[in-house]
């Protein structure tokens, strides 16, 4: 596994790369498919200048291993609660899974694709807002709020 860190001014991208070697498969399937299953890598993007995020590689390894670890399957929407901060010093201890503007990455047939799904890192409140309302409720409240996902040192949305 590996993540990398890709600069692009105002942003620093990370992407996982690994984590869609093998498919995630229904935990509760009888006998993991090798081949069929979706396959996904993360991107997590922050606002450039903020200095090194310690320990921002670790949370996100946490995050791309939780399909084999805890048989989830990492899809737009999905809650991922670490239970701890992402990183040091911050206090997002979730992640909101979303699309990405990455294109698919096509694999030889029978396997699926490879797709890229954002990472936005989220508090414990802001956690609990997606299980009550759910994900498309928390982005209007960010939108609504004028907060920036991206920026490491944001507040949370007040909900």
């Amino acid at each position: 596994m590996e993540i990398l860190r890709i600069p692009a001014g105002e942003l620093v991208h990370y992407v996982t790369l690994g984590g869609s070697r093998h498919p995630m498969t229904d935990p509760a399937a009888a006998l993991a498919d090798p081949v069929r299953g979706p396959r996904a890598e993360l991107v997590l993007t922050l606002r450039a200048g903020v200095g090194a995020q310690a320990g921002l590689t670790r949370g996100l390894g946490v995050l791309i291993a939780a399909p084999a670890v805890e048989g989830v399957v990492l899809q737009p929407d999905a809650l991922l609660d670490l239970g701890e901060p992402l990183w040091r010093d911050v206090a997002f201890t979730a992640a909101l899974l979303g699309p990405a503007e990455a294109p698919e990455v096509e694999l030889p047939a029978p396997a699926e694709p490879v797709r890229f799904l954002t990472v936005t890192p989220i508090t414990a409140t802001e956690a609990a807002w997606v299980r009550l309302r759910g994900a498309d409720a928390l982005r209007a409240a960010w939108a609504e709020a004028g907060i920036d996902v991206r920026d490491p040192h944001r507040a949370a949305v007040n909900l």
